[in-house]
């Protein structure tokens, strides 16, 4: 917009002066809150529509056109940010999967930070990471932290598993490579529970189409695996030689040391319930 355009649309929309404002010596409206002029003179003694002056802001109305410009931003990203993660986890509980619920136990937690924090370069240099390690050590949780922090920064992610790929591509035939294309647009993927997948002929071929296409299209992949890192690099036949290769060659392993919580948690069950018992029997 031109600065005779600005002007124009200042005088449309020119607000009633407030009982407390006053005019100046240089003849301008001065706003009686903040005493900043609320009018300018148009350079060189120019007019429009035979006026001199046109509107302009104060402080307390920048101020007002800022906070409502700024809830504004906020409730649009907001609302971005909610349909990237309709969009992008297959189970709602996922979106409870941050930073800020973290119990602090998992050592590696602090690697999942740095991979948000350094997003850019991880992308640009298509780094993934298969993340490994034994059965309720929060490996899925951790990956899920990634993926709420990516989108709360409104980069679209597809955290999803095998188990539901292969039923989507048995019930779409035509379908197929578009299906796996629109997995491989994504930013990142994150590929939850890798290994539990049938191992049938069909299945490890579905397997090799996602994971080879998502490395043609150069960008970053995460694995959660509870195969071990002896299991990945020494494949008990060709077919899966053939994936675990070309996974290994996209990502990194990164080991996930936590506590099992899944034992941690029933043992707190557990102790919940004895008090419990314990309560009612002392009535």
């Amino acid at each position: 917009m031109s600065d005779y355009d600005n002007a124009i649309f200042r005088l449309a929309t020119a607000q009633e002066a407030e009982p407390e404002d006053y005019t100046g010596e240089d003849g301008l409206l001065y706003c009686g809150s903040c005493h900043k002029p609320k009018e300018a003179y148009f350079p060189e003694g120019k007019t429009i529509f035979g006026r001199d002056r046109h509107p302009k802001e104060c402080d307390c109305q920048r101020k007002r056109r800022e906070t409502l410009e700024a809830a504004d931003r906020e409730h649009k990203h907001r609302e971005e940010v909610e349909r990237l993660k309709r969009k992008g986890f297959t189970d709602p509980a996922m979106k409870s999967w941050t930073f800020g619920n973290d119990n602090g136990k998992c050592p590696q937690m602090e690697k999942a930070r740095r991979y948000v924090e350094q997003w850019e370069q991880i992308k640009d240099g298509n780094h993934g990471m298969i993340l490994w390690g034994e059965v309720g050590t929060g490996k899925s949780y951790l990956a899920g932290c990634i993926a709420n922090a990516l989108m709360e920064k409104e980069i679209s992610v597809c955290m999803t598993n095998f188990a539901l790929i292969l039923n989507d591509l048995a019930a779409s035939y035509k379908d197929r490579n578009e299906y796996i294309s629109r997995l491989c647009s994504f930013p990142l993927l994150i590929l939850d529970d890798f290994g539990i997948e049938r191992g049938t002929e069909y299945g490890l071929e579905q397997v090799y189409n996602v994971i080879d296409s998502r490395y043609r299209s150069q960008k970053p992949l995460i694995v959660t695996t509870n195969l071990t890192l002896e299991e990945l690099q020494n494949p008990e036949d060709t077919a899966h030689a053939r994936i675990y290769d070309r996974l290994t060659e996209m990502c990194t392993p990164v080991c996930i040391t936590g506590e099992n919580f899944r034992k941690a948690k029933a043992r707190e069950k557990m102790e919940q319930l004895k008090t419990l018992l314990n309560r009612k029997e002392s009535l």
